[in-house]
Parts: C-alpha cells; sequence; structure tokens
C-alpha cells in the first residue's frame, strides 16, 4: 500500500510542532518536580520525533529534495536556517538516544548533564523544522 506524498510535509511538520511541545512541557514538568509527567513528555517526545524521521525518510525517497524558491533576502534566511537545521540534526539522534538510555538506566547524574545540551539543540530542530516547511510550501 503507497502513502499519499503530498500530506507528508503537513505531517512532519505537525510531528515536528508536537514533539517541540512536548519537549518544552517535559522541561516545565522537570522544572517543577513532576517527574513522571516529565517521562511521559520526553517519552512522547521521541516517539514523536521517531515518527518524523521515518515519515520525513519515506517522503524524501520517493520525492527527492524539494527546492526553495523564494528570493532576495529571504534566501540567506533560508539558508542559515536549514545549514544550522541540518547541522544540528545530524546530532541530535545520537543525543537523543545516549540521554535516553542514561535515564532509562538510572543514571541521573549523567542523563542531567547530557539533557542540558540535548534539549536546546532537539527544540532547536523541531522549531526550525517546522520553519523550513512554512518557508517551502507556504512562502
Amino acid at each position: 500500500m503507497a502513502v499519499e506524498t503530498s500530506l507528508l510535509p503537513s505531517v512532519n511538520a505537525v510531528l515536528n510542532a508536537s514533539a517541540a511541545c512536548f519537549l518544552a512541557a517535559g522541561y516545565w514538568f522537570i522544572r517543577h518536580r513532576q517527574v513522571r509527567a516529565h517521562q511521559m513528555s520526553m517519552l512522547a517526545a521521541f516517539v514523536t520525533s521517531s515518527l518524523f524521521l521515518a515519515s520525513y525518510v519515506y517522503y524524501h525517497y520517493h520525492v527527492g529534495s524539494v527546492a526553495f524558491t523564494g528570493q532576495g533576502w529571504m534566501r540567506p534566511v533560508y539558508l542559515v536556517i536549514l545549514i544550522s537545521h541540518i547541522a544540528l540534526a545530524a546530532i541530535i539522534l545520537p543525543l537523543a538516544l545516549i540521554t535516553l538510555y542514561r535515564a532509562l538506566r538510572g543514571r541521573w547524574k549523567l542523563h542531567k548533564r547530557i539533557a542540558r545540551i540535548t534539549l536546546p539543540v532537539w527544540l532547536y530542530v523541531s522549531v526550525t523544522g517546522v520553519v523550513i516547511y512554512w518557508m517551502l510550501y507556504w512562502l
């Protein structure tokens, strides 16, 4: 059964936005010592981001790359966002896996140390994913 690829960019943007919301909620929960809610939010962010990655790979396997058609000052803005997004997206998967592994093993000190790096990078990647979608498909 083939999946209709024209809807996937929108699905991907929703998944990225959802992951960003789960990450922000997870941060809020842990800052307020609501550990169980934090765990659920972070697991939801991980699952949502994993679904995004599968959908993204499927889409680009079938469609290829999508060119940015914007001109003028928007083009360099788009390229700066895209390049930083790609560079950080390349490292977020191993960072997230290590952070999750340390949490699942109860290695809280090490988990906290890497989570301080993982969270802002993951949030940036999720939010800029939505911005890139908006710039590609709505500008």
